[in-house]
């Protein structure tokens, strides 16, 4: 949805409080009742629903009765709440063009009073082109039920973390500045996205750098999983920046290797085919950090890569870091850290225990289950007991009858028990006696006004007889 501010100077303090309202709604609700908009907004004498129908002409929110009468954010809406609360810390004062879009993402021009510039990123997940976010990232984690604008917020909150502890160990990103909601804002880099560059004046220094990058950030415990030419921004001076953080994970992830391999890959990939570079020109630059293997002999490995620069995952809890990771680095900073056979024999040596304890306290249910088996016992045996057990439904007479009836008081069931019994009994002495009816076919009854036909005669002399 397009941003346009200019209805923002226009909407009263009743306006942003309704959209508050329904914005508190949503955090239980996927659409809001309107009665619970209007006892939370708490505007008097009805004054919800005059304001609704002011935010559904400026689409800020959406209309549903399909189940019941309710309302729902829209984005349009959810940047309206954001950029008021920016503009109300002083943030900016003003927002200019839009610069940037992206799958996931909007970015305008800002600015302050002083006239500085600055980036507004809006985040927009959910759009038709990148749907499958939910499967892709770990916004999530543990939560099961979601919405796109809490995700929005959730990747908002995520690269900021990212890009402010970036910046504090001197990486080249942009200075994360504020963030509310689904909106970061950050400095202005003056420069150009490398897919727009056609000519460098040293290839192979940018190659370097971009490749060092990727290599630091390992190092730092932190992989990038989007390191391409779309998210590398250099200046006239050809100054690399890094941006777009939200999906980075950790070196501990189950597919770290992967995501490792693949941004390598992008890089080379771009530079072989705007620049003309090949792996072999930039082998012997990184020769502590290459693999020699297949074709693709110049490319880094990531299992040569140390950890030592520091523990990055582990201050912003990177997607697949684990409790497990946090206690051996805890163990590695104080110096306790055990050799890893040592640790594997002792673990292998409390499973085995703990198994031990297993098969002693469930001995006896283990031979219980065991006696259960028809397989193990005799055919015979197995056939006797069903016989025995399986209780006629028609007794032979009304003795046997009496009996099961008596025997079947102590159960929950004695009444519906002796109740089919008794049914049972009487339809077999019925049908024993001849005195049961009989089913006469459809065809028997006498047509109207005709006579009667043959097999109707017949039937008829049959019940004489």
């Amino acid at each position: 949805m397009k941003l346009d501010v200019n209805a923002l100077r226009y909407l009263s303090k009743d306006d942003f409080r309704v959209l508050t309202a329904v914005e508190m709604g949503m955090r239980n609700h996927e659409i809001v009742p309107a009665e619970l908009v209007d006892r939370i907004a708490g505007l008097k004498h009805g004054g919800t629903y005059k304001v609704l129908k002011n935010l559904l002409k400026h689409k800020l929110v959406h209309h549903d009765s399909s189940k019941y009468d309710g309302f729902r954010l829209t984005y349009l809406g959810y940047d309206f709440l954001a950029i008021k609360t920016l503009v109300n810390r002083g943030v900016f004062s003003a927002v200019g063009r839009q610069i940037g879009v992206g799958k996931e993402s909007d970015i305008f021009e800002v600015a302050t009073e002083d006239g500085t510039v600055l980036v507004m990123k809006l985040h927009r997940l959910g759009r038709v082109s990148f749907r499958a976010v939910k499967s892709k990232r770990d916004y999530l984690s543990h939560r099961s039920s979601y919405n796109w604008l809490y995700l929005s917020r959730l990747a908002a909150l995520k690269e900021f973390a990212f890009m402010k502890a970036l910046g504090e160990h001197e990486f080249p990103v942009p200075t994360a500045i504020d963030c509310n909601r689904h909106c970061v804002v950050m400095s202005l880099i003056q420069g150009y996205p490398l897919v727009q560059v056609k000519q460098l004046q040293n290839p192979d220094d940018v190659f370097e750098t971009i490749i060092g990058l990727i290599v630091c950030l390992a190092e730092h415990g932190l992989i990038h999983c989007d390191f391409n030419e779309f998210n590398i921004m250099i200046d006239d001076n050809e100054k690399i920046t890094m941006i777009d953080f939200p999906q980075m994970v950790s070196v501990s992830h189950r597919n770290a290797k992967m995501y490792f391999d693949r941004d390598i890959e992008c890089v080379f990939k771009f530079f072989r085919k705007r620049f003309n570079l090949s792996y072999e020109e930039e082998r012997e630059h990184d020769e502590g950090l290459v693999c020699d293997s297949g074709e693709d002999g110049g490319r880094l490995c990531f299992s040569s890569i140390e950890k030592s620069a520091g523990f990055l995952d582990k201050e912003l809890a990177a997607s697949g870091f684990t409790t497990k990771d946090q206690d051996d680095i805890q163990k590695y900073i104080e110096g306790e850290k055990e050799n890893g056979g040592e640790d594997d024999d002792e673990d292998g040596d409390d499973e085995d225990d703990a198994a031990a304890e297993e098969e002693d306290d469930d001995g006896p249910i283990g031979v219980q289950i065991s006696s259960l088996k028809i397989a193990d016992q005799p055919e015979e045996s197995a056939t006797s007991n069903i016989a025995d057990e399986k209780e006629p439904l028609v007794p032979e007479n009304e003795e046997d009858c009496a009996d099961v009836s008596g025997d079947s008081e102590d159960n929950e069931n004695d009444d519906e028990l002796a109740k089919r019994l008794d049914k049972e009994r009487k339809r077999a002495i019925a049908a024993v006696r001849g005195r049961r009816k009989l089913i006469t076919s459809r065809n028997s009854y006498k047509d109207k006004g005709r006579k009667s036909s043959l097999n109707s005669k017949v039937q008829r002399q049959a019940l004489k007889w």
